[in-house]
């Protein structure tokens, strides 16, 4: 999935990256090695590169050429680049994109830094950089969804704490509708990432094998009853039922002042704040409330991991990067420069006074991704049948009959040649 940071007006950034790209013809400068290491634009601060290439270099006597590459075209250029003979030894990989880059071979068995430095990564986060059961990455760093609420709004209803639960959630924004002249939240009918994380939350899977080929699970008890909550909170809003959280920007509704909440990415208050600087005092984050109140909502996990290039001739040399980058220093710092969430769990203090990260934090124990298989890319392509499923559920049709209207497209595009 597409990434970037984006330093949110009056707010920490919070996304993320995906793939990254470069080259070098490697250790030609000064005698000493020279590891070329790919990041995404906006990964990674400037001082937190030349920090660790300056750490790196006291330690193995070995330069680091960090290439920051652009969106634009990344997919192909990382791909073109892991099948060369000289490619970049370490470089950045969207989590979802990881499982299509180690089927091809492109990517390094790391089992034995796993070993090594992963005994705390937090699981969820590292559940993309696995792929048939190898470690072919590490993971780097991460953000997910949380609630952005008007504080204005909610004292005007009378409300005086954020709900802890998936009902009280429900009240509150009920109380809102009933006691002020608010739309209780902005939920477009296509939020289908925030979809993707009720399904997580119930334990549900998008697909399922079918022999030896992946197939549609749309029409699974699980995925039904995250449709009937998004069903049931989406009634409360007056968004288009066949448009996503960007069109209109969700940020641009609510910097208006007449709306309750929405749920979108911390970054997005950015964009509230950029159309109406009066509204940054008023906005406030929770997470999102699960159904007890002991688990959040689950939600959809997005970030990068970090992957030595199969065919890097510096194999080793890039494993000991490896352990200074995801270091506890590191992973630290850039967690409290980005407002991203850390691999481990023991290092989210460093997000403290960060009140979107600090607010998205709890939930990424629980969260995960959509399916971590090759085939899957096809499926997000326009049009995506996932938001055509959510679309005519909200117009009255039942689960089962929309999973069954888009049955067909999702597994064409789940057979599509990778």
């Amino acid at each position: 999935m597409k990434r970037k940071l984006i330093a949110a007006i009056g707010v920490a950034g919070m996304l993320f990256s995906v793939a990254a790209c470069g080259g070098d013809d490697g250790d030609k400068g000064a005698g000493a090695e020279t590891l070329t290491v790919w990041v995404m634009d906006g990964s990674s601060p400037d001082d937190w590169q030349a920090d660790l290439a300056k750490e790196f270099e006291a330690k193995t006597k070995a330069k680091v050429k960090f290439e920051v590459q652009q969106w634009n075209g990344i997919q192909q250029k990382l791909t073109t680049a892991l099948s060369e003979e000289n490619p970049p030894d370490v470089i950045e990989v969207g989590n979802t994109h990881t499982p299509a880059y180690a089927k091809t071979g492109g990517l390094a068995d790391l089992a034995d830094l796993k070993s090594e430095i992963g005994g705390e990564w937090t699981e969820s986060l590292n559940e993309s950089s696995v792929f048939e059961g190898k470690q072919y990455a590490a993971p780097w760093f991460f953000a997910n969804r949380v609630v952005l609420y008007n504080k204005k709004v909610w004292a005007d209803a009378g409300l005086k704490d954020t709900p802890k639960t998936r009902d009280e959630f429900y009240d509150a924004l009920k109380t809102i509708g009933e006691k002020t002249d608010a739309e209780p939240i902005y939920l477009p009918g296509q939020n289908w990432y925030h979809f993707v994380g009720l399904v997580i939350g119930e334990g549900g899977e998008l697909v399922k094998k079918d022999g030896d080929k992946y197939v549609s699970n749309l029409a699974d008890p699980k995925v039904a009853a995250a449709t009937e909550t998004y069903k049931k909170f989406q009634a409360l809003s007056k968004a288009p039922k066949d448009k996503d959280e960007a069109t209109p920007q969700q940020g641009e509704v609510f910097a208006k002042g007449k709306t309750g909440a929405f749920i979108g990415m911390g970054w997005e208050a950015g964009i509230a704040i950029k159309a109406n600087p009066a509204i940054e005092k008023e906005i406030g984050y929770f997470t999102i409330p699960g159904a007890t109140a002991d688990k959040p909502e689950g939600v959809f996990l997005g970030g990068s991991n970090l992957a030595v290039a199969a065919g890097s001739q510096k194999q080793e040399l890039a494993k000991e990067f490896l352990k200074l980058a995801l270091s506890d220093k590191y992973e630290g710092a850039l967690a409290k420069a980005n407002g991203v969430i850390p691999n481990k769990e023991s290092l989210q203090s460093n997000l403290k006074g960060n009140a979107p990260a600090e607010a998205a934090a709890p939930a990424a124990a629980v969260g995960g991704t959509t399916p971590l298989i090759p085939e899957w890319a096809a499926v997000e392509n326009d049009p995506n049948p996932i938001k055509t499923y959510l679309t005519a559920v909200l117009n009255g049709k039942s689960p089962a009959d929309a999973a069954k209207q888009v049955e067909g497209e999702f597994n064409k595009r789940l057979a599509q040649q990778q």
